[in-house]
C-alpha cells in the first residue's frame, strides 16, 4: 500500500531517520510517560501521507491514533450565546479560525504580531493546525480549547497560534513534515511547539485533556514543556535545530547535473505492479479499510491501459479502475439521495463513510467517472459524473461563480437535541422510510409498498444496517446508510415489475427523501473559496461538459473561470490569491492583506484554464494559462535543482523549502505542472517549457524510479512526455454544426495524451501567432476538417466524425490490439459483490450495463 511504500522510502533516507532518532532521544530523556520497554510513546496520530483526512483506528472516527494515545469521543454541542470569551480570531475570515474565536485561549492568527510577541516575551509558540470540517479538530476544541484551566495555561505560558491548513498549506506542510519525521505519522489537529524563531522542538496531533492511565493528557504535556523551557531550554533548542537541519537535507528534491527523466515504460510498469499488489479484489480500492477514493490512482490505471492494451497488465489495470469506480458508485460513500461523495469509507465495502464532503474529491471523481464512461461507453459512469456536478452546483456553489470548500460530517439530528452526530444529516431509520414512502405499488408482488421496494434495493433494515464494529460510539444505532444491494433488474424481478417501472419508483423515492432531508438541520458549510480547489473544479465542469456536450455545464465552467480571474487574480500585480470568502451579505470578501497563492493555486488553475480552452475553444483561456505559467515559473521554479517549490522561497517564515513528492487526496502541484508545461509547450510554441517539464521529471527521478506509486499523476506526465502528445487540430467555424460534430467525436474518446486545437483561419489569432504551421492547414472541401499530428507529422485530413473516431481507435489499437485475445470468459455478476446474488443472460453487444460487474474486458 502507498503508506507502506512511503514509509519504506522514508526509512531508507538516513537523514530523515536520524531526525526521528533525535526526537526520540529527546522524548526518552524528557517524557515522564514511557512504556515498560523503554521506548517512547510518541504523542501522535498515524496519518497516512497519501490521504488528506486523518483516520482513527476505530472504523468510523476521523483519525488514526497510536495505541499510546487515549481518544475520547465527546459530543459536540451548539454554542450558547452570549459568548463569555472573544479573542482576536473573531476578526478573521477563515471558518476554522472563527470556530475558535470564543475559546478562553489568547489565540493569534499566523503572522508577525504573534512572532514579535513570542520574541519580546521570550515564550515558546504553541501552533495548532486544523480545518473547519475536521471531526477530531472539533473534539480537541471541545475538550481542551474550551476548558478554562487549559486556556489559562496556554495563554499564560505560550503564544498560541491557530492556522487553517487550507489557508496556509505552506505552514502545514513544514510542520507536518516535522511531525511525520519525528513521530512516524501525522494528522489533524496538529499540535507543534516552536521556539520564538519558529523552529519546532516537539510535535504531535490530537491530545486528550487529561491523563488516562499511562497516557498523558494535554495538561501534562503543557506543564512538562513549561518546565523544560525554564530548566532545560538549551536542550530543547538544540534538538529542534538539529532535527530541522536534518529535515532540510532529507527532504531535498533535485536533479543531478545532466540527469534525464527515468524511462517511462519501466516506471509505469512498476507503478502498475505496486498498485496491483495493494489492490483489494472484492470491492476494489487499494487497501482493506479504511478506503479512500484515490482518483489519481484510477486515472493512472486508465491511462496505463490506453497505452498497454495489448498486454494482460493493461487489461488488468482497466478492470481494477472500472471495478473500483463501480463499487464506489453503488456504495454508501456515494450519497444516493443528494449526490456527491463522502470523504472515505471506514470499511472495505464502501458502505459506512466518514460523512464529510470535500470539494477536491468531487472535482477529481467527476473527471474519473467521465473518463470511465469514455472508456466503457457505460451510462452509469456518465450519470455519476453528472450527479457529482449537480451536488456541487446546488450545495457548494457561490453566486459569484466560485465553489465552497467542504461540508462537515457532523450535524444536529432531526429529532433535536444539542449534540451533533456524525452522519445525522444523511442516515435513515426504517420507520422514516416507511412514513415517506407508504403507497402500495400497483401490480407489485405481495402488495408491496414503495418503501418495501426502496428498502430492498438500498439495504434498509429494521434494526439499521450499520454493524456495531463500524459504530464504536453508537451514533448510528438503528440507522441505515443507503447502499445499492441489487441491480435494478433484480429488484424489478423480485417485485414483479418492469425495469422501467422499478427505475421510476426508485427515482421518485429518492426525490421524496431528498426533500425530507432538506428539512433537517444542515451540517456546517465551509464557505472559504480556494484558488487551487476551484481550479480542480473548473477542470471537472469543463471536462464533463465537453464529453457530454452539455451547454449548461460548459456555461458553469466559464462562470468558474471568470470568478477565478475576477476575485483571485490580480492582473496588475500578476499575483494569484490563495482564498476569498463569502461575506455576511453573500458578497465575496478578501482579507487584508490577502494571502498570496502557492504553487498548487497556480498549477491547478493553469490546468483548469487549459481544460476550459479545450472545452470551449475560447483562446482567452490559453492566453491566461500562459500568463499564469510565466508567473508560476518566476515565483517557484528552482533554478539549481529543477522542479517547483511549494511556496515562495523568499518567505523567511517558512523554514523548509519543500517540493511535495506525494500524489494523495490531491495531486501534487509538481505532478500537475509537469503535464501543464508539456501541454503549454505545444500550445504556445515554447520549447523551453518542454525542457522545463523534462527537468522537473528528472528532479523527481529517484521517487519515480523507487516508489512510483507515490506519484501516479506524475507517472502519467512521464508517459505523455515519452509518447509525444498527439495534436488534434479542428479547422472550421467554431459554432458550425460540422465543427461541433468533429469536436464531439474527439470528446467521446478517452485520449489522455492528446492536445485539442481549433483554428478558423484567423492568421492574427493566439494560436497562429505562436504556431505558424496552422496556416498551412486548410479545409479542402470547404467544411470542418480534422488533422491528427504527432512528432511533426500529420495524418490526411478527415471531415467525417465517424471516420475520425475510427481513425483514432485504429491508432490506439495499433498500440496494442491483443486485448480481445487476453480477455477471460465473460461472466456477469449482479449485486454488491462477486459472491453474488444472481446471474442474468449476457448480451455480448452490450458489455457494460448499469449495475453489472463484468469479469473480463470487452473493447
Amino acid at each position: 500500500m502507498i503508506r507502506v511504500a512511503w514509509r519504506r522510502s522514508a526509512s531508507t533516507n538516513s537523514r530523515v531517520e536520524h531526525a526521528r532518532r533525535l526526537a526520540a532521544a529527546f522524548l526518552r530523556a524528557e517524557s515522564p510517560q514511557q512504556n515498560s520497554g523503554g521506548h517512547v510513546r510518541c504523542f501522535r496520530l498515524l496519518h497516512p501521507p497519501d490521504e488528506r483526512s486523518p483516520l482513527h483506528r476505530h472504523p468510523r472516527a476521523a483519525c488514526y491514533v497510536s495505541s499510546s494515545v487515549f481518544m475520547s469521543m465527546a459530543s459536540e454541542g451548539t454554542p450558547s450565546p452570549p459568548h463569555k470569551h472573544t479573542n482576536r480570531l473573531a476578526e478573521e475570515r477563515s471558518p476554522y479560525l472563527l470556530q475558535h474565536a470564543h475559546n478562553p485561549v489568547d489565540w493569534y492568527p499566523w503572522g508577525q504580531d504573534a512572532f514579535d510577541r513570542a520574541k519580546h516575551e521570550d515564550k515558546p509558540i504553541f501552533l495548532s493546525v486544523g480545518y473547519s470540517t475536521c471531526h477530531w479538530c472539533h473534539v480537541m476544541e471541545r475538550e481542551s480549547f474550551e476548558d478554562e484551566e487549559i486556556g489559562k495555561i496556554l495563554s499564560d505560558h505560550f503564544v498560541c497560534v491557530k492556522v487553517d491548513r487550507e489557508e496556509r498549506p505552506d505552514v502545514d506542510k513544514v510542520y507536518m513534515t516535522f511531525v511525520q519525521a519525528t513521530c512516524g505519522g501525522g494528522g489533524w489537529p496538529m499540535s507543534v511547539w516552536l521556539t520564538p524563531d519558529l523552529r519546532p522542538f516537539i510535535g504531535g496531533t490530537y491530545f486528550p485533556p487529561t491523563d488516562h492511565g499511562r497516557r498523558p493528557g494535554l495538561k501534562t504535556v503543557l506543564n512538562r514543556i513549561i518546565e523544560q523551557w525554564q530548566n532545560n531550554r538549551p536542550a530543547l533548542e538544540s534538538t529542534g535545530e538539529r532535527i530541522l537541519e536534518e529535515l532540510k537535507k532529507g527532504t531535498a528534491v533535485a536533479a543531478k547535473p545532466g540527469e534525464s527523466p527515468p524511462p517511462a515504460p519501466e516506471v509505469a510498469n512498476r507503478c502498475f505492479q505496486q498498485l496491483a499488489h495493494s489492490y483489494e479484489e472484492e470491492y476494489g480500492g487499494f487497501r482493506d479499510a479504511p478506503k479512500f477514493p484515490t482518483p489519481v490512482n484510477l486515472m493512472f490505471l486508465m491511462s496505463y491501459w490506453s497505452v498497454n492494451r495489448s498486454t494482460s497488465e493493461g487489461v488488468e489495470a482497466l478492470r481494477m479502475a472500472l471495478h473500483t469506480l463501480r463499487m464506489m458508485a453503488l456504495g454508501g460513500i456515494h450519497d444516493h439521495v443528494a449526490q456527491g461523495f463522502h470523504r472515505y469509507s471506514t470499511d472495505s465495502s464502501w458502505h459506512v463513510p466518514h460523512f464529510e464532503k470535500m470539494l477536491y474529491d468531487q472535482a477529481q471523481l467527476a473527471v474519473a467517472y467521465i473518463a470511465a464512461s469514455q472508456v466503457s461507453g457505460e451510462q452509469l459512469f456518465a450519470d455519476v459524473a453528472k450527479d457529482i456536478l449537480l451536488y456541487v452546483s446546488r450545495d457548494l456553489s457561490d453566486k459569484s461563480g466560485g465553489f465552497y470548500s467542504a461540508e462537515d460530517a457532523d450535524s444536529v439530528p432531526a429529532s433535536g437535541g444539542p449534540e451533533k452526530r456524525e452522519g445525522a444529516f444523511c442516515v435513515w431509520t426504517a420507520s422514516e422510510v416507511r412514513e415517506l414512502l407508504p403507497d402500495v405499488v400497483e401490480g407489485a408482488t405481495g402488495a408491496a409498498t414503495q418503501a418495501d421496494i426502496f428498502a430492498h434495493h438500498y439495504g434498509v433494515k429494521e434494526q439499521g444496517n450499520v454493524a456495531p464494529e463500524q459504530d464504536p460510539h453508537g451514533e448510528l444505532q438503528g440507522q441505515n446508510v443507503l447502499i445499492v444491494r441489487y441491480s435494478v433488474e433484480l429488484t424489478a424481478a423480485r417485485f414483479g415489475l418492469s425495469v422501467e417501472r422499478a427505475e421510476e419508483l426508485l427515482a421518485e423515492a429518492r426525490g421524496r427523501m431528498a426533500k425530507a432531508r432538506e428539512a433537517r438541520p444542515r451540517p456546517h458549510l465551509d464557505t472559504k473559496m480556494l484558488a487551487s480547489w476551484n481550479g480542480l473544479m473548473l477542470s471537472a465542469y469543463a471536462t464533463v461538459g465537453a464529453v457530454l456536450g452539455d451547454k449548461a455545464l460548459l456555461e458553469r465552467a466559464v462562470q468558474a473561470g471568470n470568478f477565478l480571474r475576477e476575485h483571485l487574480w490580480d492582473a496588475e500585480r500578476q499575483t494569484m490569491f490563495r482564498s476569498c470568502y463569502r461575506g455576511d451579505e453573500m458578497e465575496v470578501q478578501q482579507i487584508s492583506p490577502p494571502i498570496s497563492g502557492f504553487l498548487g493555486d497556480y498549477a491547478f488553475v493553469v490546468r483548469g484554464a487549459l481544460d476550459l480552452y479545450e472545452a470551449t475553444l475560447q483562446t482567452e483561456w490559453l492566453r491566461w494559462a500562459e500568463e499564469l505559467q510565466l508567473r508560476q515559473d518566476a515565483l517557484f521554479w528552482d533554478q539549481q535543482g529543477g522542479g517547483y517549490f511549494c511556496s515562495d522561497p523568499s518567505d523567511g517564515t517558512v523554514l523548509l523549502q519543500l517540493k511535495e513528492d506525494q500524489d494523495g487526496a490531491e495531486p501534487s502541484a509538481n505532478s500537475v505542472s509537469a503535464s501543464n508545461l508539456l501541454r503549454l509547450s505545444h500550445y504556445c510554441g515554447r520549447r523551453e517549457w518542454l525542457q522545463r517539464s523534462q527537468q522537473l521529471l528528472a528532479a523527481f527521478s529517484d521517487r519515480l524510479t523507487r516508489v512510483p506509486i507515490a506519484l501516479p499523476e506524475m507517472v502519467q506526465a512521464l508517459m505523455a512526455e515519452h509518447s509525444e502528445l498527439q495534436q488534434i487540430v479542428i479547422c472550421g467555424q467554431r459554432d458550425a454544426p460540422d465543427t461541433s460534430s468533429l469536436l464531439a467525436a474527439v470528446h467521446s474518446l478517452f485520449l489522455p495524451h492528446k492536445l485539442l486545437m481549433h483554428t478558423d483561419g484567423d492568421a492574427d489569432g493566439f494560436l497562429h501567432e505562436r504556431l505558424p504551421v496552422l496556416s498551412s492547414m486548410s479545409r479542402p472541401e470547404g467544411g470542418a476538417t480534422a488533422y491528427v499530428c504527432q512528432d511533426s507529422t500529420c495524418s490526411p485530413p478527415v471531415t467525417d466524425p465517424q471516420e475520425l473516431r475510427r481513425t483514432r481507435r485504429a491508432e490506439m489499437n495499433r498500440e496494442g490490439n491483443a486485448l480481445r485475445t487476453t480477455r477471460r470468459k465473460p461472466t456477469c455478476y449482479i449485486g454488491r459483490t462477486r459472491r453474488s446474488l444472481g446471474l442474468l443472460s449476457f448480451n455480448p453487444n452490450s458489455h457494460f450495463s448499469a449495475g453489472f460487474y463484468l469479469q473480463g474486458d470487452f473493447f
